[in-house]
């Protein structure tokens, strides 16, 4: 489902300058429910860490291949296979030692119900997810951020760390430099609880004019 796109783009209208950003780039479609399970999520997100769309996507594949359904579009390996998997069969998939240590955190953190499921993700704030989750190997602010947006629905969220919505806020706002996190953060407050459809457009915007395809993730 849309992220209660409508009102959100109602909302952020108000301002002369997203107003100009809505109608040049239309409708916000922004899809803010995936239907993963946060440890499949970032699961994903660790695989795909440092490397481009087509890449990250054959790498996840092969390892979805070594879960219960052995197909590269089922879901990956449940956190006890994780765990029982040697270091070898990992790094066939492509990954890094670095990430196999962090996937094997994770699903640890998963056993231990440190990684919550939907459910239980459904009755906690955005910061008391975010508190929790940077605690694993391989998982930063940003990462957390992303689930929110794109896997749990969370309307308000503003990544003021990543460098395509500050560039985007740079353009929209004409400014010589992009903002410094503390910044954004400060100048997007008044823009709540809708930011995460801001953040969408600052994506679009700092899109704009690039050959390039757009970012699978944010898009």
């Amino acid at each position: 489902m849309l992220l209660m796109a409508d009102s959100a783009t109602l909302f952020l209208g108000a301002d002369p300058d997203l107003a100009a950003v809505i109608a040049r780039i239309g409708p916000c479609t922004l899809r803010g429910d995936n239907g993963q399970e946060p440890y499949d999520a970032l699961l994903r997100a660790i695989a795909g860490q440092q490397l481009h769309g087509a890449a990250a996507r054959k790498i996840f594949g092969r390892l979805c291949l070594l879960g219960a359904q052995e197909s590269v579009d089922g879901p990956p390996p449940a956190p006890g296979r994780i765990l029982s998997l040697s270091e070898e069969r990992l790094r066939a998939c492509g990954l890094s030692g670095n990430k196999i240590l962090a996937m094997k955190g994770l699903a640890q953190a998963r056993l231990d119900g440190l990684v919550p499921s939907r459910a239980e993700a459904s009755v906690m704030t955005d910061e008391e997810l975010i508190a929790r989750l940077v605690t694993l190997r391989g998982i930063g602010r940003w990462t957390v951020e992303m689930l929110l947006m794109f896997t749990l629905n969370r309307p308000d969220v503003m990544p003021v760390d990543d460098f395509g919505v500050r560039e985007g806020w740079r353009r929209i706002r004409k400014m010589d430099l992009p903002p410094k996190p503390k910044a954004l953060k400060e100048e997007t407050e008044r823009f709540a609880p809708h930011r995460s459809t801001l953040a969408w457009y600052c994506w679009r915007v700092a899109e704009e004019g690039k050959k390039t395809a757009p970012n699978p993730l944010t898009s």
